[in-house]
């Protein structure tokens, strides 16, 4: 489970704007820029973990670390290849919540100082009310041809842990990046579960 991957003081971070990482999700990314080539070395030769932080809306594009959000989520590289003109393709998978503290360095791309960020969960009736709620709306996607691959269905259907549910949904089928945001800087399971199931509906209204 990634609760358990030990955490490094500090890692890269790779701001995009539109683009953030729940964890358990898997993020695919293309790096192109030569400041994300280094950022990618960086990240390979010392713990193969990277942060992808969300550029603030007002922002049209970031300079500093100002300009992006400062919760974000780690994510830890399960596959890079690297292609013949120095690009790569890589797949992120999210490990951890995380806010940053500082940063060692702003160019040519960040590393933050990192705080783990851990949810409040008491599992009550309500939680498994919310969770149950969730999986009906995903039920209601399904129908409308949204579903996820069969393996990730089964697992989502049968899944126990409405944390990691909440994330996973989130994650495949909110669209707007404002309320991503907000979904992972909730740190209370009843409160992240009420949102995300307000989202799905006015989301959803049309499909």
């Amino acid at each position: 489970m990634p609760e358990t991957v030990e955490l490094p003081a500090a890692v890269p971070v790779m701001p995009l704007t539109g683009v953030l990482l729940f964890p358990n999700a898997l993020l695919p990314l293309h790096i192109f820029e030569l400041r994300f080539r280094k950022m990618l070395a960086h990240a390979l030769a010392d713990g193969r973990m990277i942060c992808v932080a969300l550029v603030k809306p007002e922002r049209e594009r970031w300079r500093t670390s100002e300009d992006f959000f400062p919760v974000s989520t780690v994510g830890l590289i399960r596959a890079c290849v690297g292609r013949s003109d120095g690009t790569s393709d890589l797949i992120l998978q999210g490990m951890r919540r995380v806010r940053f503290s500082e940063f060692d360095q702003e160019t040519p791309f960040p590393i933050a100082r990192i705080k783990a960020l851990k949810t409040r969960t008491q599992l009550t009736v309500q939680t498994d009310a919310l969770a149950a709620k969730v999986l009906e709306f995903y039920g209601r996607l399904k129908k409308s041809g949204r579903e996820l691959p069969a393996k990730i269905d089964t697992y989502l259907n049968e899944m126990s842990d409405p944390e990691m549910l909440a994330d996973l949904i989130a994650s495949t089928f909110i669209s707007d990046p404002a309320r991503r945001q907000h979904l992972l800087e909730e740190l209370d399971l009843n409160q992240r579960l009420r949102l995300l199931i307000q989202f799905l509906r006015e989301e959803s209204v049309g499909t």
